[in-house]
């Protein structure tokens, strides 16, 4: 089967269960999952308070930023995993080359980033819980979030790791049929490249008029 960078001709038909079966998609719905659980761990249990405190307090040692990281990012990375979701249902139907060598290399940076993002997040979170005063949550309370968001900042580096490296798999697989040519478009995509309706090639020439004789034959023509 003819294929540009992991997708064949543009055209072809969705197909869900292929489409979810696929590795990249797979690690993709994992780091969705991932980041709502690190939001919602510290979104929701993240902040707490001494028996003779009002105002709450992130339980990251009391930092705000360690807290305000967790979630921004979380957060993101939701909204970040949704939209490549949509663009691999929509990479099969870009006909031209050069567009999804773009996809690509935009798939295998924000991958990238995104692992080197939760890295640092993940060292940032341990070392805030690390240092942590038990004085400062003397009952306790969202001990277990605060090591589940840490955990899932952890494997977030690797699932967006893979989501790189399958990018890159792509992106050294290229086009792998003559069809697709860095400046293939596929005709059906383009207007431009389409007969219009009603025009019919005949191979008819004004010159074969000129060299008709009438006689059911063509005068040759001396040079």
């Amino acid at each position: 089967m003819e294929q540009a960078y992991g997708a064949g001709k543009a055209g072809g038909t969705f197909d869900p269960i292929t489409f979810f079966q696929q590795p990249q998609t797979i690690l993709r719905i994992v780091s969705w999952i991932f980041s709502i659980v690190i939001f919602g761990c510290i979104a929701n249990e993240g902040y707490v308070n001494r028996p003779n405190e009002v105002e709450e307090f992130c339980i990251f040692n009391r930092n705000q930023n360690a807290c305000n990281y967790a979630v921004g990012m979380g957060s993101v990375a939701f909204l970040c995993c949704a939209a490549f979701m949509a663009l691999d249902i929509y990479f099969p139907q870009i006909s031209s080359v050069k567009d999804r060598k773009k996809a690509v290399l935009a798939d295998i940076g924000v991958s990238a980033f995104w692992s080197f993002v939760w890295f640092v997040g993940f060292c940032f979170l341990a070392n805030q819980w690390q240092v942590a005063k038990p004085e400062d949550n003397p009952l306790k309370e969202g001990g277990d979030a605060a090591r589940a968001a840490i955990t899932f900042a952890f494997f977030s580096i690797f699932t967006w790791a893979g989501q790189a490296f399958l990018g890159f798999q792509k992106y050294k697989l290229g086009a792998s049929s003559s069809l697709f040519s860095q400046d293939y478009t596929d005709p059906s995509q383009d207007p431009a490249g389409a007969p219009t309706a009603g025009t019919e090639y005949t191979g008819y020439t004004p010159d074969m008029e000129a060299n008709y004789d009438g006689s059911g034959g063509y005068q040759n023509q001396d040079y």
